[in-house]
């Protein structure tokens, strides 16, 4: 047995508590390694991109869809932008949706245009929440508008100069309802 003083105490330190720290070293150093590889292989330690693939995993994209709802809900109020994308000056429809899936690691075009386009094509009656919604407008710049889908027939978006990040309902808006034309779904992969 040693006798071992480190500043004002004195301990015991025997082969046999020597033994057990260094299994318990190793032990720890084995379960980071393991976390390390499981990080890796599932994708959670690199940053996500939509894809243009229609394959998707289910509980992967709906939770995933589920953050970008949250972060998008964090910014109900902010004012309407033109050509805005952060929370400190405001938002226009697209740059809503950039700034959502940014702050979640997945990276989508910053225009209106291209985010009708990426994806793969939802059918409207089977939106989850996460999908972008896409309608035809005639005031909108390239007469596109977006939104974020949230659930139960009701989205997130920034809708004009006049308004604020509000939630619409589909089923109580007729002129929203009228001019969906399309919800769009990232594939992660």
């Amino acid at each position: 047995m040693r006798r071992y003083k480190h500043s004002s105490m004195s301990y015991y330190r025997t082969p046999h508590n020597m033994k057990k720290t260094t299994n318990h070293i190793m032990q720890l150093t084995l379960c980071s390694l393991l976390a390390i590889c499981l990080l890796t292989i599932t994708g959670c330690a690199s940053k996500r991109y939509g894809n243009l693939s229609s394959e998707s995993s289910g509980l992967t994209s709906s939770r995933i869809g589920m953050n970008v709802v949250r972060t998008a809900s964090t910014q109900l109020g902010k004012p309407y932008r033109l050509g805005g994308d952060s929370p400190r000056g405001g938002f226009d429809c697209s740059g809503l949706i950039y700034w959502s899936f940014r702050q979640n690691g997945i990276s989508v075009p910053r225009v209106t245009s291209s985010q009708a386009k990426v994806g793969s094509k939802v059918a409207i009656n089977s939106l989850q929440p996460g999908d972008i919604v896409v309608f035809r407008t005639k005031n909108a710049p390239n007469g596109l508008h977006t939104g974020i889908y949230v659930g139960s027939g009701r989205f997130i978006h920034s809708p004009n100069s006049r308004s604020k990040v509000r939630v619409d309902d589909l089923s109580t808006s007729t002129y929203w309802r009228k001019r969906l034309v399309m919800g769009r779904r990232l594939s992660l992969r």
